[in-house]
């Protein structure tokens, strides 16, 4: 008689509100991300406009994300989050009512989105900075697997398409609702039970180590990374592929309506399918790392979304766009789940802020200067960003494939 399988371990109250706080956010995001997007569109037609509210939304990584990641270490990292999400409620409210008062410009957007992106950075950063104390180290690639399958669903799968639907009917509406989810973020996070006030570093006597000023602590994370070669190898490599992505991702509001003539009020229905692909990528992501191993998934996948950011850009209509999107999809977060899971696994928890804001400083503040290319190409044809920084990404995939794999030692070390 067969044994019947075990019900999966609880992952506790604390990552449960966590995730909880984490829906509400997301389901604000996609109203909000799609709207704008939709909202800059009717503002201004210049690819290189558009693709500076892509830039400016990815800047305060590189401007902030190391001191944020150096105050994470030192301070309550739940009140953090409550901290970011009343800032994001207030710029949300903002941006609302310049709609519905019909005075918005692009100054203006790009003001709130950068403002929102600050915002982002000290929540994104608190929160990774929270998950190694959530959770035990078996149990990481499942919450990580938990919260992508999460901001997915309600982000991508409802929030994308209602806030398409909100915007033809009152273009101030998805905002007024996105604020209004994010206020409830906000409260969800002071509701976490436990303690999260600065992790404590230890000597080699196992003994509390002696505290540190601000800089030095910088400083320490930086030189982390530097001295720690394959961590670094592994950081540049991400922010290399993730420039290109940048580029290929920051016109897509007009490479969708003006060359694929997707109308406004469909157009966050075009990402149910990728949506579903990253939904399906993240319940299977453990199970393939499981049955293959880590690295040989993330090498794999690193190619596979690679070439689909190319086969993008030869996309003659709406359905092979999305049909390419799940495909991208699914191997994105595959990627995203097993890389998130390596960096919780091999940075010390008490350094994790630092050595997080550092390497997203690289990784991501790297990302305004692909969304400025992007623009740029974009000028040549709305398929040329797909094409060119699409193609570029996929020989630096192929360059890294064997460095990836060989992570496994490191990961066992």
């Amino acid at each position: 008689m067969a044994k019947p399988k075990s019900k999966p371990e609880s992952l506790g109250p604390a990552f449960n509100r966590l995730w909880s706080a984490s829906l509400a956010s997301n389901l604000a995001d996609g109203l909000m991300k799609t709207s704008a997007l939709l909202l800059a569109a009717t503002l201004t037609k210049d690819p290189v406009v558009i693709s500076i509210l892509a830039a400016v939304l990815m800047l305060p990584w590189l401007l902030f994300a190391i001191p944020i990641g150096g105050i994470v270490d030192r301070v309550d990292r739940r009140l953090m989050l409550a901290t970011a999400n009343a800032v994001r409620f207030f710029m949300a409210a903002i941006l609302a009512i310049t709609v519905s008062l019909d005075i918005v410009t692009i100054p203006i957007l790009y003001f709130v989105v950068f403002v929102i992106g600050a915002a982002e950075v000290l929540y994104d950063t608190t929160a990774q900075s929270m998950i190694p104390q959530l959770l035990r180290t078996e149990h990481l690639e499942r919450g990580n697997a938990r919260l992508e399958i999460g901001a997915v669903t309600v982000g991508e799968f409802m929030g994308s398409p209602i806030s398409g639907v909100l915007f033809a009917v009152s273009i101030a509406l998805p905002f007024a609702l996105g604020s209004a989810g994010i206020l409830v973020a906000a409260i969800l996070v002071l509701m976490i039970p436990g303690n999260f006030k600065k992790a404590i570093a230890m000597d080699e006597n196992n003994q509390p180590a002696e505290k540190t000023k601000f800089w030095s602590d910088i400083r320490f994370g930086i030189g982390y990374l530097y001295k720690n070669k394959t961590l670094l190898k592994l950081v540049l490599l991400t922010a290399t592929l993730y420039t290109f992505s940048a580029a290929t991702s920051s016109t897509l509001v007009l490479f969708l309506t003006e060359e694929l003539k997707v109308e406004p009020i469909w157009f966050g229905f075009v990402f149910i399918v990728p949506a579903v692909g990253a939904i399906i990528g993240s319940v299977t992501a453990p199970k393939v790392s499981d049955r293959f191993g880590r690295t040989t998934v993330m090498a794999y996948s690193m190619i596979v979304f690679c070439a689909a950011e190319v086969l993008t850009g030869l996309s003659q209509n709406v359905i092979v766009f999305a049909l390419i999107g799940l495909c991208m999809s699914i191997t994105v977060t595959w990627w995203n789940v097993l890389l998130m899971s390596t960096y919780h696994q091999i940075i010390p928890n008490e350094l994790f802020g630092r050595i997080h804001g550092t390497r997203r400083t690289l990784v991501w503040g790297l990302m305004p200067i692909g969304s400025l290319l992007g623009g740029f190409m974009a000028q040549f044809g709305l398929r040329m960003p797909y094409l060119i920084a699409g193609g570029t990404a996929l020989v630096v995939a192929f360059v890294g494939f064997r460095f990836i794999v060989g992570l496994k030692s490191f990961i066992e070390a």
